[in-house]
């Protein structure tokens, strides 16, 4: 089993707006304090670069609110990067802001571009055998074809999978933890997606903490819920804890503030 589904050399954040109040949310449980999310981000951007990644770290897009939630505009594989086509109508141009810095960093980069397909990154889990994508309100049927179809020829398989209803995104409920490791709550779990895999449950009451993220020789996993964090350092995992009070308010998580990947 190799680890490069979470060995990286790179990755890309972008710094919040201060737009980003105006963010979109599935539920109003409080505006986000800027200032606190800033620190909070500011965090998370130095828990990547102590793992000796080289971080590129873009400016904030005062057009697009929900531009700091980099992962839902593009999936980023060894081979090359495919620019995703959102499934909310405001983040369309930030998937077109962020293709030219792919550009410069890969040699193959594809998009999806059919007028009917929609798929977003946190959609996306990719492990060592296979990518799942969930389907969702903001990924479809025809975004997980064309995914298929942009892919097949590097080797990768994709398997679609579904989101728990009321969840926004596929990794809402989950995150790779290693090559056949997954941190899942158990509504997600217990569809059965993630047969063949190791499971670590989050614990009860605690399914925000599902969202998190290897990188490299650590976990990064939002501060707040202790029982799953000793879950995963009894499991022989580092973790470090970031702060997304603030995040959270706008569906937001660990994985959704940044692109990781080893540039082709």
């Amino acid at each position: 089993m190799s680890d490069r589904s979470y060995r990286f050399t790179h990755a890309i954040t972008r710094r919040p707006a201060a737009s980003i109040t105006s963010g979109l949310r599935a539920v109003d449980t409080g505006t986000p304090d800027l200032a606190l999310m800033q620190a909070h981000h500011a965090a998370y951007v130095a828990a990547l670069k102590a793992t000796g990644a080289t971080v590129i770290e873009l400016p904030a897009l005062a057009d697009f609110p929900d531009s700091v939630f980099v992962e839902d505009t593009a999936l980023c594989l060894p081979e090359g990067a495919v620019v995703m086509r959102p499934g909310a109508p405001s983040r369309l141009g930030e998937a077109a802001e962020m293709a030219p810095t792919l550009a410069g960093l890969y040699t193959h980069v594809l998009r999806i571009a059919g007028e009917g397909s929609f798929i977003e990154g946190g959609d996306i889990l990719v492990s060592e055998r296979e990518i799942l994508v969930g389907r969702s309100a903001r990924t479809n049927a025809a975004g997980i074809a064309e995914l298929t179809r942009a892919v097949a020829p590097w080797g990768h398989s994709v398997r679609e999978v579904h989101t728990p209803p009321g969840v926004l995104h596929f990794k809402t409920d989950c995150s790779l933890m290693d090559g056949e490791t997954v941190l899942s709550t158990e509504r997600l779990a217990a569809s059965g997606c993630f047969e063949g895999y190791k499971v670590i449950p989050v614990a009860q009451g605690e399914e925000a903490a599902a969202n998190a993220i290897r990188f490299n020789d650590a976990v990064l996993f939002p501060a707040g819920f202790p029982r799953t964090r000793d879950r995963l350092v009894d499991a022989g995992f580092a973790v470090v804890e970031i702060g997304n009070s603030e995040c959270a308010k706008l569906d937001g998580g660990m994985s959704c503030l940044s692109l990781r990947f080893t540039p082709s």
